[in-house]
């Protein structure tokens, strides 16, 4: 059984874009990944997409989704740091990963971003892996 994981921002258009990404790239066989907004906005960041293709991974098919558009409940809930309170949404777990968004800034600011996404996105699966995560009806 794959555990439901969505990474959630306020745009879904940059953070939470990479870190879909990366998981899907590094960590799919173990997880549903998904990733959200609480707002709504057009397209996913340039850069965004850019600095992913640097390192092998295509965003070219994102688009920004809203909460309503991932399941009900998940298993984990990742917000992105955007000191954003998101609705209500059933989870195991639920963390912040206090990224600053790179947003409006030069692209070295989303490599740095991008970076820190997938150091987080290979602990987070260590973390389930171990058991330090414990997930109701999992590994409780």
């Amino acid at each position: 059984m794959k555990l439901k994981v969505a990474f959630v921002c306020v745009h879904n258009s940059c953070r939470s874009q990479m870190a879909e990404a990366w998981a899907k790239a590094l960590i799919s066989e173990n997880f549903e990944i998904y990733s959200a907004g609480t707002e709504t906005y057009p397209e996913v960041k340039p850069l965004a997409v850019a600095v992913m293709e640097e390192v092998g991974i295509s965003m070219a098919d994102h688009k920004p989704k809203l909460l309503t558009d991932i399941p009900d409940t998940l298993d984990i809930l990742i917000t992105m740091g955007c000191n954003v309170v998101c609705p209500y949404v059933p989870s195991s777990h639920s963390e912040d990963w206090g990224l600053e968004d790179p947003s409006g800034g030069p692209i070295e600011d989303y490599r740095v971003t991008r970076d820190l996404i997938k150091d987080k996105v290979l602990d987070l699966e260590k973390r389930v892996i171990s058991g330090e995560i414990v997930i109701e009806g999992i590994n409780d």
